[in-house]
């Protein structure tokens, strides 16, 4: 795998853990272009990350008692 590949790949996670992300899987594939001539490799980077949100409520478990959501158990 190409050098150049891993660096950026490395750039793109430092960039999304710089925006309150945590990276939780990563995956880089390396290959040559299927619709290109040229001898050039490519890489495809799939990041998943996770990142939580405060929610405004009352302290509760976050389940309003005037919620007319059909689908929440109650």
């Amino acid at each position: 795998m190409d050098e150049d590949m891993l660096d950026d790949q490395r750039r793109l996670v430092e960039l999304i853990e710089s925006e309150g992300w945590d990276v939780t899987d990563l995956e880089i594939s390396a290959y040559d272009s299927p619709w290109s001539d040229e001898d050039d490799p490519e890489a495809s980077v799939t990041i998943t990350a996770r990142k939580p949100y405060e929610t405004e409520d009352d302290g509760d478990d976050g389940a309003d008692e005037d919620d007319e959501n059909p689908f929440r158990l109650k």
